[in-house]
């Protein structure tokens, strides 16, 4: 078994990561950083297979430690190739360190975490040096929703023991996530009638003004004591100041703590009713991502990585339930226990003030090793 590397190659490895701008919007992008991520698996003697997942988005990497032959289920890592950063970004918060902290666009959210995960793995390359196989998925669409990639994270889950999501750790001291909530998507729009808002208002039917009537029962299904909330996010209706709006359209994004809280939201969206005559609704609503449910396999699966967190160094807390989804959403809905956030120590993901903090590197990479090698 090879060493893990140290502070100053982790450093140099993330920042090389880091210098390769891969936007979700940028199918070269996230292509080139497949590829840099692709031969440091391979030059560890690692078995890699990129899939190309149509020209709207970037490929598929999936990187593994199995014998050709072995078909246990195994530890599933996921991680994700795309940053929210559009190209440009480093002119705005170039990879830099200071003190303790190495900035940068995707430091934290999570080019450092697969940067660690992937390092640890690269110490387990030959097959048997884990107690299980160990397969590593890195998808390219993960901030925009998983919609290309789902069906693959899900197909890898099917034959998971144990899933292990790369997100950054929280900022809260570096807990770690068991429960997430569900995360959904409505599109509303409304249909009026035309009309001159001067000579012939009564005869329009303002889409502006049954949306108004609209927005406010959605928001009206925020229910903080249930975990539930509900937000128009955007809102865009009419052509002209003197005609009647006829088209009216928003999306809305809920977010839901368990199952039947996500029916119930479902169901009350797909059952919204026009209040004024002669308008039309056409409603598309999704959950996109299940609720990540806190269960006690994954809570047994917590306590052994807190036992190796501790060996490497460090105390692993565990995080309240976070509002923000992830692809641990797909694998925990499946039954595959599972834990998020797992990533580098941090802060400011989504901003250009993101960073990690380079002093917890070798713990975590410490950690990532023991997890892999030992979990059974």
């Amino acid at each position: 078994m090879s060493a893990l590397p140290s502070t100053e190659a982790l450093v140099a490895g993330i920042q090389s990561w880091v210098l390769c701008e891969s936007p979700s919007n940028s199918p070269e992008g996230i292509k080139q950083m497949a590829a840099l991520v692709e031969a440091h698996a391979r030059a560890a003697g690692l078995r890699t297979e990129v899939t190309s997942l149509g020209d709207a988005t970037g490929p598929l990497l999936y990187i593994t430690n199995r014998a050709a032959d072995d078909t246990r289920p195994g530890v599933l890592v996921l991680g994700h190739l795309d940053t929210v950063h559009p190209i440009g970004t480093l002119q705005d918060n170039p990879c830099r360190i200071e003190g303790d902290r190495l900035y940068g666009p995707g430091t934290y959210d999570m080019k450092a975490g697969i940067y660690l995960a992937l390092s640890a793995m690269a110490t387990l390359a030959q097959p048997g040096s884990s107690q299980l196989p160990i397969d590593f998925l890195l998808v390219p669409d993960e901030e925009t929703g998983s919609h290309a990639s789902r069906a693959s994270i899900e197909r890898y889950a099917a034959n998971a023991k144990y899933g292990l999501v790369c997100e950054p750790a929280r900022p809260d001291g570096g807990s770690c996530v068991t429960a997430r909530k569900g995360t959904g998507m409505l599109r509303l729009n409304v249909k009026g009638r035309p009309a001159h808002a001067g000579m012939q208002h009564e005869k329009g039917r303002s889409a502006i003004r049954e949306m108004a009537h609209q927005v406010l029962a959605l928001e009206a299904m925020t229910d903080y004591d249930r975990g539930v909330t509900v937000s128009v996010g955007t809102i865009a209706g009419g052509t002209v100041t003197n005609t009647v709006p006829a088209q009216c359209r928003c999306v809305v994004d809920f977010r839901v703590p368990d199952m039947g809280a996500a029916e119930d939201v479902l169901r009350r969206m797909r059952n919204l009713c026009a209040v004024g005559p002669d308008v039309e609704l056409d409603i598309d609503v999704e959950l996109n991502r299940p609720p990540m449910v806190r269960t006690d396999a994954a809570v047994a699966l917590l306590e052994r990585a807190q036992s190796f967190a501790r060996e490497a160094g460090f105390d692993l807390a565990e995080a309240p339930m976070t509002g923000g989804g992830s692809d641990a959403n797909f694998t925990s809905a499946m039954g595959v226990p599972t834990l998020d956030g797992l990533g580098a120590d941090g802060n400011g993901a989504h901003t250009l003030n993101e960073y990690i903090l380079i002093s917890t590197l070798e713990t975590r990479v410490k950690f990532w090793e023991l997890l892999l090698r030992q979990l059974a």
